[in-house]
């Protein structure tokens, strides 16, 4: 482990860019386990929004640090009361929203209107377009929420928007499987993408963490404190892997885990 290198640093180890194809892509090697401490994401102060990027995003560029496999976008993001995002456009991405505290208040150009309390999960595959709002629902409380976004297998499909409530209970000790494009895989929310996401609520118990070779796996501390991979992580840090991989998480949090497939898109243009 590189315990003094930069983020930017840890990531070059492991991955180049294809100056051929414009393509973020591993180097060859076996499994791969490195961590992002939540110091190292970007971060954003708007007042009414305090936004942390795992990865480039917005106004937050670095080219050793657009995706992981699939995963393109992780951003945990807290907005204060009775704000929020207004209309925006969307168009060719899948993107996943799992609500840590508060309620969020979701507006599209398909007539779905929702509120998504603590535990839910909102999904929008924008396909060919979408313009949509995010706002807390509350004007006394603040909404604490991390949104995901997954590089779709296809482009041009039409849009999908959908809406999951889940009790404390379903994740407590377990992992709860959210959404999944894999064949195998059974969840309420149906990706497009061969990706799954995975979340759970540990209370001094221990979870198994596997993945298969070829995939790229992200695991984030959204709360609490745990160990995984022999690696002491705390809120807002996140282990990074690709490749064969099987291990334990123990302790107390929060956790949210994506599998994801690697990936051939021209990153800069997505």
């Amino acid at each position: 482990m590189l315990a003094n290198a930069t983020t930017r640093d840890r990531l070059r180890v492991f991955r180049s860019m294809d100056s051929n194809t414009g393509v973020l892509a591993p180097d060859p090697g076996g499994a791969v386990a490195t961590v992002q401490r939540a110091s190292e994401r970007a971060f954003f102060d708007f007042g009414w929004l305090q936004t942390h990027h795992s990865f480039s995003f917005a106004d937050y560029y670095d080219p050793e640090n657009l995706n992981w496999g699939a995963l393109r976008v992780f951003n945990d993001d807290t907005v204060q009361p009775g704000k929020g995002f207004g209309t925006h456009p969307h168009r060719d991405m899948e993107i996943v929203t799992y609500v840590l505290r508060g309620e969020l208040e979701h507006r599209d150009s398909m007539g779905q209107h929702g509120i998504v309390p603590p535990g839910g999960v909102q999904y929008m595959s924008a396909g060919t377009g979408i313009t949509h709002s995010e706002f807390n629902h509350s004007g006394e409380r603040d909404v604490h929420f991390v949104q995901m976004w997954v590089l779709p297998k296809r482009y041009g499909e039409r849009p999908q928007y959908g809406q999951h409530e889940f009790t404390t209970a379903q994740r407590d000790g377990t992992w709860l499987t959210i959404a999944s494009g894999e064949g195998s895989v059974t969840a309420p929310i149906a990706l497009g993408q061969d990706a799954t996401l995975r979340v759970a609520r540990l209370s001094g118990g221990t979870l198994p963490v596997e993945l298969r070779e070829g995939r790229y796996g992200f695991l984030f501390v959204a709360d609490g404190t745990v160990t995984a991979n022999g690696e002491r992580l705390a809120a807002g840090d996140a282990l990074r892997l690709r490749g064969q991989q099987r291990f334990g998480v123990a302790g107390n949090g929060e956790l949210v885990f994506w599998d994801v497939p690697p990936t051939n898109v021209r990153l800069d243009d997505a």
